[in-house]
């Protein structure tokens, strides 16, 4: 069984940065592509960066395009997101999700809020 969980969630500051890391068990990591995902009260969850199962492509929502960068360590089993320069509409729970078999395995999520 793939579990995936999240961390790094939190209280920041605008225009201040946030690192939320992801860390996948079970399976063959390198396999997978990655992404995160982040939901805020009212709205749909959203695409917020994907990355290939290798690392070598990576998308982004125009909305964080240049702020967010994000990157894995297939040794480590691990996705992060960096965030920089964060807005009060950034504040959401953020989702890591990877792609296993054509379908998306979840974490939980993990809570960032962004204080103007």
């Amino acid at each position: 069984q793939v579990l995936v969980v999240e961390s790094g969630g939190g209280l920041v500051q605008a225009g201040g940065s946030r690192r939320l890391s992801c860390v996948v068990s079970g399976g063959t990591f390198s396999n997978y592509p990655a992404a995160w995902h982040r939901q805020a009260p009212g709205k749909d969850r959203s695409l917020v960066a994907g990355i290939t199962s290798g690392g070598g492509s990576t998308a982004y929502a125009d909305s964080v395009k240049g702020r967010f960068i994000i990157s894995r360590d297939n040794a480590n089993n691990t996705v992060s997101l960096q965030m920089n320069n964060l807005k009060p509409e950034d504040a959401a729970v953020y989702y890591c999700t990877i792609t296993l078999n054509g379908r998306r395995v979840w974490g939980q999520g993990t809570q960032v809020t962004v204080s103007s």
